[in-house]
């Protein structure tokens, strides 16, 4: 049966959350803290003494030797500096073990090692963490031992916000600032605060570690750079839902037990669409805790992977031909007293502050669909949108049949009177119970999709963080509130003027609306015409930060300064053109060391066999000469492929960093690359298995 699992007790039980603070800090501490995480209170030194040596205490007992300011710079991954509780050595030797609220509160990394798109220089290395005490502390145990990781914001010694967290924090800010407008105006005098609430759906790949270690396109890039698609893909569609193999059953549930020990909500788990591949996902939780968590389940996911000797694949697109990976974000707005501002409601028609809401998040959405496409911007990515049951790279909404049909009414009548409603789901057998349907379906090729009382933006990559979308969106949201709010407060008849606003922005964005299928051709076709924005890749997507649109959203909510915006364009130009210059420089080596090499033995074999039979009598060989032909004509294309990136591979440098650069990289790299990788792929078809150099996509996929 395996060990019994208790979860109620495991969960959190690494976690310095609120009940270990109760328990543990003296009341009026504990009342302080509480202030400042509800309502954003500034923390005295006394306090954060008090709270760092009981912090120390319970992580002591845990098992923990060392502290960490856990941060997120802008480098795709966590970073973390390791110190020991210890303190110098006593004149008997001995050493104390002590955290002081100076520590818990402010740590100085080095900002000079960390992109900063120019806004710190080599020798400017000055940077501060600071703690969000928002997010709980825990405790993280692995081959170091146990370590204190405290949750924090990264900023520059001049106050940039150099990490994902902190312009996080502060759009959360900026919507609830206007979603309490908001809600005063409909008469909600009782919640005090309002959060976007996020559960992150992780997609993942599994593949034998062994073999893994055999590619170094994975090694090095994360993905399969060349590789030949093996007789059975996904075409069956046996894999999704599918039964989940034992020795990944034994690595979720080891997952799971990881995830939970320290508080993440790790909720429903299963077989993904391509063989291989899996979904994790969690409970809904507020924004910058759900995006801690989703990093520490990256981490973990990774970790355990190990332990079961395979390797977890968070690129979005690993292996071409088969689905990519993304991260469904799906997004809320809560009050602290349980209100979901996206709840319709069983009659929509009527629901007057809901029609605000989502009409001002439609206005939203078509104002800054550039900013909301560049914040699922990414290399993987690049790879994956617009393809294989991946969202297309075109933004718009799908809110369904119920809730298009009361827009409509609003835009065509100026009034809604009905909302359609669920029907009973007859399933015509006898012992099933009959149930209501859904007043609408879902909709698998939005990229972002009204999900009955959410938003589903289904645009980000794997691996990337959920903080750049979700600042987009508090932002675009915050701004489309205040507008209605400006107008609202003003008003001498509320209805009257609530009811027109309602129509105005149903009627004017109702172009970003489209229930259709996002995968179909004719699509993009239709979304030029409507003059949505078309942003095929990272390239395209980046410039739409630093537009005086986009700077003047983010400087009016205090989200980013217009120099931040720069820096972080440059540093997304520099991760690409960086990413692709490895790819590119990857596929150089393999060719060049193994390929090209295995394909020379393959072709020699071949003559010799030829020479050998020849020799015996005149014995058809048509067959080997075809072969031997066909093999040494594509490996002259590779040769040829090879020299030609090589060649384009030493003219990056010559390109200035930013745009130039990535725009070279972009134009001339990748068609090079691809150019290369197709002669590569005809020939795994026809070289000898055992003379491959490398596993295929079917000895990696299919691992038993």
């Amino acid at each position: 049966m395996g060990d019994y699992v208790n979860v109620k007790e495991l969960f959190g039980c690494d976690v310095f959350n609120d009940s270990v603070m109760q328990e543990r800090l003296p009341k009026k501490v504990y009342k302080e803290l509480k202030k400042t995480i509800e309502e954003g209170k500034e923390l005295s030194m006394e306090i954060a003494d008090v709270v760092a040596h009981e912090m120390k205490e319970w992580a002591i007992e845990k098992g923990a030797t060392h502290y960490s300011h856990w941060f997120q710079p802008l480098t795709g991954v966590t970073a973390e500096k390791h110190d020991a509780f210890i303190t110098a050595p006593m004149e008997n030797g001995k050493v104390l073990q002590s955290f002081s609220g100076k520590e818990l509160i402010k740590g100085e990394p080095d900002a000079s090692s960390f992109p900063s798109g120019g806004l710190r220089a080599t020798f400017e290395a000055r940077g501060y963490t600071t703690w969000d005490c928002t997010s709980p502390a825990f405790v993280r145990h692995d081959a170091a031992g146990g370590t204190l990781c405290i949750p924090t914001a990264f900023c520059s010694y001049t106050g940039e916000a150099l990490d994902q967290k902190t312009p996080l924090l502060r759009s959360m800010e900026a919507i609830n600032t206007q979603a309490l407008r908001l809600l005063r105006l409909f008469g909600n005098t009782t919640s005090r605060r309002v959060t976007p609430s996020v559960g992150a759906e992780q997609e993942y790949f599994l593949v034998d570690k062994e073999k893994y270690m055999q590619r170094k396109d994975l090694v090095y890039t994360g993905r399969t750079l060349f590789g030949a698609m093996p007789p059975k893909g996904q075409e069956m569609d046996d894999h999704y839902f599918g039964t989940i193999r034992q020795r990944v059953s034994a690595y979720m549930k080891e997952v799971n037990e990881e995830c939970w020990k320290l508080g993440v909500t790790a909720k429903t788990q299963h077989n993904e669409v391509a063989p291989a591949q899996h979904e994790l996902a969690p409970i809904y939780a507020p924004v910058n805790i759900a995006a801690d968590h989703n990093q520490i389940m990256m981490r973990i996911l990774k970790k355990v992977a190990s332990r079961h000797g395979m390797r977890c694949l968070l690129h979005e697109k690993p292996f071409a031909g088969l689905n990519g990976s993304g991260k469904h974000n799906n997004w809320s707005l809560t009050t602290d007293d349980g209100i979901n501002l996206l709840e319709p409601g069983k009659t929509p028609h009527e629901n007057i502050q809901f029609l605000l809401v989502l009409t001002c998040i439609l206005k939203a959405v078509d104002k800054h669909a550039d900013l909301l496409r560049e914040s699922a911007a990414d290399v993987g990515n690049d790879q994956r949108l617009g393809g294989h049951e991946a969202p297309p790279a075109v933004i718009s909404v799908f809110l369904g049949e119920q809730l298009e049909d009361v827009l409509e009414q609003l835009i065509s009548t100026g009034t809604a009177t009905r909302s359609k409603t669920g029907e009973k789901l007859a399933t015509g057998v006898k012992t099933l119970p009959d149930f209501m349907k859904d007043a609408t379906d879902r909709n698998r090729t939005s990229p972002f999709a009204f999900t009955g009382n959410k938003f589903e933006f289904r645009m980000v990559g794997s691996k990337d963080s959920i903080s750049a979308c979700n600042v987009v969106l508090n932002t675009i949201t915050a701004e489309a509130f205040k507008e209605a709010c400006d107008i609202l407060e003003k008003a001498e008849d509320f209805d009257l003027a609530v009811h027109d606003l309602i129509k105005k922005y149903a009627t004017e964005h109702q172009r970003i609306v489209f229930n259709g299928n996002g995968y179909a051709p004719e699509w993009e076709k239709e979304a030029r015409r409507r003059g949505l924005p078309i942003l095929p890749s990272m390239v395209d997507a980046i410039p739409a930060l630093t537009t005086d649109k986009a700077v003047e959203l983010f400087g009016e909510f205090g989200v980013f300064t217009k120099t931040e915006l720069e820096s972080r364009a440059e540093i997304q130009y520099e991760i690409y053109a960086k990413a692709i210059n490895i790819e590119a420089k990857t596929m150089i080596d393999m060719a060049t060391k193994q390929i090209i090499p295995a394909v020379i033995k393959y072709t020699t074999v071949l003559a010799e066999s030829i020479n050998q039979v020849k020799a015996v009598g005149p014995i058809d060989v048509s067959v080997q000469m075809d072969l031997l032909k066909k093999a040494s004509k594509l490996l002259k294309e590779v040769n040829s492929a090879m020299n030609k990136l090589s060649k384009l591979v030493d003219q990056v440098e010559a390109h200035p960093e930013g745009r130039e650069r990535a725009v070279f990289c972009r134009e001339k790299l990748v068609p090079a690359m691809e150019k290369l990788r197709q002669p590569v792929d005809e020939l795994e078809m026809l070289v000898d298995k055992e003379m491959w150099p490398m596993p295929s996509y079917g000895d990696l996929v299919f691992e038993p």
